[in-house]
């Protein structure tokens, strides 16, 4: 049987659909009981809808960036195990060698050669096989986290906002970096991306222009595309 026929089958979409649904309800669980944190602590529904409003206006840049990545996925592994892996995990890089690593295992290169059923079954086992890791961690320390964070700042809050803001710093840099040392078009969208964000910034802040301060991300992740794309 062909293996984009299998990777696009009824089942597959079924089997890929669950996790998804699970995900979908997970986040409504935790958007009800944020909001009902909200009003415990004392925050008033305008703050909290500002809150919604921002986050949702923020997510749209990246969203796109990871809808992009879905469509070149697809063409390789199908719709269904695209669909399911970037809901999940959202890491097109990180799935689009997976992906590559287990199809070459058995001698196809993704993307060049010919699918086989099995090349596609190993695709598939790399990709989930690779993510479990990060979910074990997960399951194991975040009930710790609080005492590694207190331990980590001392309790001060200051302390602790500048450590995060470092490793998240540091986060995007390291995944930044990677793409600056080719010198190629992922260079320049990584050098027009920071360009627009700083220019918008800066206008944002100094005309304090509420909207631009919500929408100066995906302003930027968008533009940078498509400049590179152009040239």
């Amino acid at each position: 049987m062909d293996a984009m026929k299998i990777a696009n089958s009824i089942p597959m979409w079924i089997a890929c659909g669950i996790p998804v649904i699970l995900v979908i309800a997970q986040a409504l669980i935790f958007a009800k009981k944020s909001y009902s944190a909200g009003k415990k602590i004392g925050l008033t529904e305008k703050q909290m809808k500002n809150a919604i409003k921002s986050s949702a206006i923020i997510s749209i840049g990246p969203s796109i960036v990871i809808l992009s990545g879905m469509l070149s996925l697809l063409i390789t592994v199908g719709g269904p195990m695209a669909w399911m892996r970037l809901s999940l995990i959202g890491s097109v890089m990180f799935e689009s060698i997976a992906a590559g690593f287990g199809t070459a295992s058995v001698g196809v290169q993704l993307g060049a050669d010919t699918l086989t059923p099995l090349a596609l079954d190993m695709a598939v086992w790399t990709m989930i096989l690779g993510s479990i890791g990060w979910i074990i961690f997960a399951t194991i320390s975040a009930s710790r986290m609080d005492k590694v964070q207190h331990k980590i700042s001392g309790g001060d809050p200051a302390k602790l906002m500048a450590i995060s803001s470092a490793a998240i710093i540091g986060a995007f840099s390291s995944m930044s970096s990677s793409h600056l040392i080719k010198l190629n078009k992922n260079s320049v969208a990584c050098v027009l991306g920071a360009v627009f964000m700083a220019i918008l910034l800066t206008i944002s802040e100094k005309k304090n222009i509420k909207w631009l301060k919500e929408w100066n991300l995906t302003i930027s992740i968008l533009a940078a595309m498509i400049i590179t794309a152009v040239i």
